[in-house]
Order: C-alpha cells, then structure tokens, then sequence
C-alpha cells in the first residue's frame, strides 16, 4: 500500500468536510493511506506572498518538513495549498543560497528543509500514481451518460515551470480523470478563465459576474455537472449560482462536486455516505439521472 502525508489546510476542515470525507474514502478504495501531518500551519497562500515572500515560503516549507519527518510525499486536495507548497518545495530545492535562508528561519522553531520529499496534488495521486486503468477497473457503477464541465482553478496549473501539473494551456489530467468514472468531461467557452473566487470579500461584484460568465457557459454547453478541486472555485459556482438566481432573477440549478465526489459515486459509494446533499444548488435532479 502506497502512503502520503495528508495536508487538508484551512478552507476544507473548516467549510468543506465533504471534500475531505470523499478524498479519504476514494483512496481507501484504491489502496491508497493517508498519513495525518501534526501541527500543520496555514499554507501561506499566494496572497501572502505579495506581501512578504520569505516569510510566505517559510510558512510552506515548514509543512512541507513535517512530511519529510515522517518519511513521506505529501498530498494536498485544495489547490491554493498545492501551489504554495509545491512553489515553495521547487524554489528552495533549486535555490541553495534561498534554501539557506529560509532554514536560517526554520530553524528558529527547530526545523530544516531538506529537499527531498515531493508536493502532489490529489489528482496526481490519482493519475500518476494509481493510474486511469486501475480506477477502471475498480468503477462499479459507471457514470455513462454524464455530462461533466471540468473546471481546474487558476493555482492548479500556474505558474507552470515551477508546478509542472500538466500543460497550462490545454491540461487533461482532469478530463481524463472525469471519463474513467464513465462520464464525458465536455467542452465549453472559457474553460480555463478563473472562476472570480479568491475576488469574494474584496470586489464582490466582479467575482459574481465572473463566476456568471462560467455559469453562463457551462449552462450553454448542457453539463449536468460541474467538478472542481478547489475548495474556492467550488464557493464561487456553487453559492455562486444561488446568489445570480437571486439578483436576475435566474434559475440555474447546475450542482457543484468535487472530483473525489464523483469518483465515489462511481466506486460504488453511497451518496449519503459522502454527504451530496450538503451544498446551496442540490443535487437531487444529478442523482437521479445516474440511478436510471
């Protein structure tokens, strides 16, 4: 059995459970362990680093040693967190002059990055590691017949050379991941533009007309779904599409999961036992169409 650290960050224990129950019970499923990280931090998330990037690398790389301590890669499911700990985990392992200083920092709570564990993002673990065919063969209750918008987030796959996720341009690991539960991930406008997520709480009406555009076009492309892997993108289509009904009016109804939700429900898991119903647009018209 193949093992990582697990890092869960803030928004997900604190807002999303779902997507952190979902994780865990895909991976049991394919013979993957999670290893719990003790007094784990903040990622410092990109923001931060606008304001002080020695201190926001610091921050990750601390993280990033607690893995190292128990031997093991580490696992992110939020892809804020992924950036911030794989960014930091790149630089530092190609910057010896910046590694020395980020350890003279570590070291004042008794830490040290070494440099020799990797950062990946839970759908690495699933494509890389574990593979397409695998989770073939493990899909009980296939999907056929689903549309599914893919959406990746903006931190997922940016800045490229230093997360090195998949093509900034055209990435796949996600579709790819979509079709082995026997759904079809499809095409639609703007696939890649960001969400207006990380805007909330600053410019609130260009993060929902943002959001709007997506929803728009996800709408337009027929999708029965959206499935994302960021706890944000999920906030800004998700409470998104409740908060656009209201001020239009409009009536989008399209339900909002996180990959490892989906990938459950094709493994076989009951939708209850990963908590489906816990979201602003429901999914009672989405379940009813995979139980045909």
């Amino acid at each position: 059995m193949t093992s990582y650290a697990l890092y869960l960050g803030c928004t997900i224990p604190a807002r999303q459970p779902n997507y952190e129950l979902s994780s865990r019970k895909a991976l049991e499923r394919l013979n993957i362990e999670l290893v719990e990280l003790d007094k784990t931090t903040c990622c410092a998330p990109p923001p931060i680093e606008s304001v002080d990037l020695k201190s926001s690398l610091a921050i990750a790389a601390y993280n990033v040693c607690l893995a190292e301590e128990q031997d093991l890669d580490i696992v992110t499911l939020c892809n804020g967190c992924f950036q911030s700990l794989a960014k930091a985990n790149s630089l530092l392992k190609q910057d010896i002059h910046l590694k020395q200083e980020i350890n003279e920092i570590l070291s004042r709570v008794g830490m040290e990055f070494h440099g020799n564990k990797e950062v990946k993002h839970y759908l690495q673990v699933l494509h890389q590691d574990v593979g397409q065919t695998s989770i073939l063969k493990s899909v009980v209750k296939p999907l056929n017949g689903l549309r599914v918008a893919s959406f990746y987030g903006c931190h997922l796959i940016r800045p490229s050379t230093l997360l090195q996720f998949d093509d900034a341009e055209r990435p796949r690991i996600l579709d790819e991941l979509v079709e082995a539960t026997g759904a079809e991930s499809i095409e639609y406008w703007h696939k890649l533009q960001c969400c207006g997520g990380l805007l909330r709480g600053h410019a609130d009406d260009l993060a929902l007309e943002m959001a709007k555009d997506k929803i728009v076009n996800i709408s337009n492309a027929k999708a029965d779904c959206v499935v994302t892997v960021c706890p944000f993108c999920f906030i800004a289509l998700d409470i998104g599409q409740f908060q656009i009904n209201k001020q239009l009016p409009a009536n989008y109804e399209i339900p909002v999961l996180h990959y490892p939700e989906l990938l459950c429900l094709a493994l076989g898991v009951k939708p209850k036992e990963v908590a489906i119903e816990n979201r602003r647009i429901k999914a009672d018209n989405f379940l009813k169409k995979i139980d045909r």
